[in-house]
């Protein structure tokens, strides 16, 4: 027993050891594909029969399903090339928002109409982040003041009424509300709909997708708002700053990409919009 009881201590100790030591951490060992090399030198950008095309080392750029990558906005190509002259060593694709947004658009892998990604944006409405409000009075008092002011200038802007909700079930989103809100998605084109649709599956919320394009609050402040409870708590408990400053810069960096797509693809209709107001 003696025996068997120093052979379990010696063990013990051996294992500490490793972990002490050599930093042994048990864990599940996953395969991932490799990264693309990068296979070209030079980007740049040209103008071809009304579109601006990208160009690795003079070949242009296709898109996954082998389609030109064509864009109209020629700050847009410029910013696309950008992000592929800004990859080194190894392309990661998941890095490259505007490239990805732009692939999204032109391939429409799923045919998608302006109607049906119009729907899919109204379906975060009922369950926008800033529409449920905390259960615990400490972070209610912080949603309320940083919130509602969102809240209140929403109603305004667009001339609705919503009222955000501290029950599971949700808030009551009237008819009205939903056809005013469609129809202003719908005064958009195609692509800058992917934009939107790109920016509210990233922030979960249409409010401050659509505050954020209408220039009300920028990226940060927008990024900071839907991650107010989260905030707070790394705020009481603590911050991780590989872990959290991590997740807050790539919202940062998707959010940005969304609302740059959706301003340079409008571009061209902001601008036509203004001759004509001008000429009248």
């Amino acid at each position: 027993m003696l025996h068997l009881n120093r052979l379990f201590l010696k063990s013990d100790s051996i294992l500490l050891n490793l972990f002490k030591y050599n930093n042994v951490i048990p864990k599940i060992r996953r395969s991932y594909a490799a990264l693309p090399k990068r296979f070209y030198k030079n980007t740049g950008i040209l103008y071809s029969d009304g579109h601006y095309e990208v160009t690795l080392d003079h070949r242009k750029l296709k898109t996954p399903k082998g389609k030109d990558f064509k864009v109209e906005n020629e700050i847009l190509a410029l910013c696309i090339a950008t992000e592929w002259d800004s990859q080194f060593g190894e392309i990661d694709r998941s890095s490259m928002h505007l490239t990805a947004l732009c692939n999204t658009a032109i391939d429409n892998v799923n045919n998608l109409t302006k109607e049906d990604i119009v729907s899919n944006i109204l379906s975060y409405l009922e369950t926008d982040t800033l529409l449920f409000q905390s259960h615990n009075d400490e972070v209610f008092d912080v949603q309320q003041k940083e919130w509602q002011p969102v809240i209140k200038w929403f109603c305004n802007r667009y001339g609705v009424e919503i009222s955000p909700t501290r029950d599971m079930i949700g808030p009551e989103i009237s008819q009205n509300t939903r056809e005013i809100i469609e129809r202003h998605f719908l005064s958009y084109n195609l692509e800058p709909l992917h934009g939107f649709m790109f920016a509210v599956e990233a922030l979960k919320s249409v409010i401050l997708t659509l505050c954020c394009v209408d220039r009300r609050l920028s990226v940060d402040q927008v990024v900071l708002l839907s991650r107010l409870e989260e905030e707070y708590q790394t705020g009481c408990w603590g911050r991780v700053e590989w872990a959290h400053d991590v997740s807050q810069y790539d919202l940062q960096a998707r959010v940005s990409a969304a609302v740059l797509f959706i301003h340079l693809n409008s571009m061209s209709e902001e601008v036509k919009s203004k001759l004509v107001s001008v000429h009248r």
